[in-house]
């Protein structure tokens, strides 16, 4: 799979916050703001996961269906994929 910009900027989005949490942390701030901070790390993540999933998926559901194959395995497999991350 080719992984498009739009996702390594999210990813390097992430790195970023990543930083300023062990910033924070080094700095001894409040343990809510670290954790928020954290929440927001996670559910970058979890977009981005999500990002790559539905990518991957539409290319491979636009491959099954030109060949005539059944897509419901595909499709179950990335939603597998979803939970699992989760």
């Amino acid at each position: 799979m080719e992984y498009n910009d739009q996702i390594i900027k999210r990813l390097k989005r992430v790195e970023g916050q990543v930083g300023g949490v062990i910033r924070m942390m080094n700095e001894e701030k409040n343990c809510k703001d670290v954790i928020s901070q954290l929440s927001a790390v996670r559910s970058a993540v979890d977009k981005t996961i999500a990002v790559i999933v539905a990518t991957n998926l539409e290319k491979c559901l636009t491959e099954e269906i030109a060949s005539g194959k059944d897509t419901r395995k595909m499709v179950e497999e990335a939603v597998n994929l979803l939970v699992k991350s989760r």
